[in-house]
């Protein structure tokens, strides 16, 4: 059902982590994929690995001019773009009132106007196809309140009403707009703060565990694929239900 064959698709921040693994589910399931990142070396390596039909190009999501020629080099390569993901981000782990300004301004930029900024250079190439998909990775932190996310958190609300307003605003152009929201995933990123993975490993969520990247690369490719044509401005929460409540455990008998 998530058939890409023929579908180009530019995936940011996927040298590693979760951009890659996306990077590597649509080449598997038939797209050419245009792979960008601040991360040169592991991006070319990703690239590599993925063959003929990945390419990639340094990428600072913060610039227009660089959105430019991504879009530029896709279509050259390419021929065309028939979906975007937007997933690349950086983090934050300080409280409210000790995070920086200045730093809180460039998680707002990267995570967020980064967004916009991809979103207003591919619409073109989108609508001259008859359509195609946008897949914002928003956050479960862009679902509810979480302590030490001041940039990060806001940042995500942001990714999330900035994608509702695009699959208003482009749903008669067929180019449909989601976000996807994972909760804790096992990443280089979160494994270097300490993140374990496996079976009870992060009981704070009803599944007990952080998810794993093939698990959120899927929703995404989904969400790009002909399988979801109805679906946009939809908000696919990936995150073992950490969204939903607290979590209680139930002892049978008790």
């Amino acid at each position: 059902m998530n058939d890409l064959t023929g579908k180009t698709v530019i995936v940011t921040g996927g040298a590693r982590g979760l951009g890659a693994e996306t990077a590597r589910q649509a080449v598997e399931a038939g797209a050419n994929v245009m792979i960008t990142d601040v991360l040169a070396d592991d991006g070319e390596a990703t690239a590599a690995r993925l063959g003929a039909r990945a390419r990639f190009l340094r990428h600072d999501v913060t610039s227009e001019e660089d959105w430019r020629q991504v879009a530029d080099t896709t279509l050259a390569e390419f021929g065309g773009v028939h979906g975007l993901v937007n997933n690349a981000g950086v983090a934050t782990g300080q409280l409210l009132e000790t995070e920086s300004v200045a730093y809180f301004r460039k998680v707002l930029d990267i995570n967020l106007t980064g967004v916009f900024i991809g979103m207003k250079t591919v619409i073109p190439a989108l609508r001259a196809n008859g359509g195609g998909s946008i897949v914002n990775v928003s956050s479960a932190a862009g679902l509810m309140g979480l302590a030490l996310t001041a940039g990060y958190g806001a940042s995500k609300w942001g990714v999330r009403g900035l994608t509702k307003i695009g699959a208003v605003e482009l749903g008669t152009d067929r180019i449909r707009v989601n976000s996807v929201h994972p909760g804790m995933t096992y990443t280089p990123m979160t494994a270097s703060a300490g993140i374990e993975r496996g079976e009870g490993n992060y009981p704070n969520t009803p599944m007990g565990r952080v998810g794993e990247p093939h698990e959120i690369a899927s929703a995404v490719v989904y969400l790009l694929s002909d399988a979801a044509s109805y679906v946009t401005g939809a908000e696919l929460a990936v995150d073992g239900g950490w969204t939903t409540g607290p979590t209680v455990r139930y002892v049978m008998g008790q």
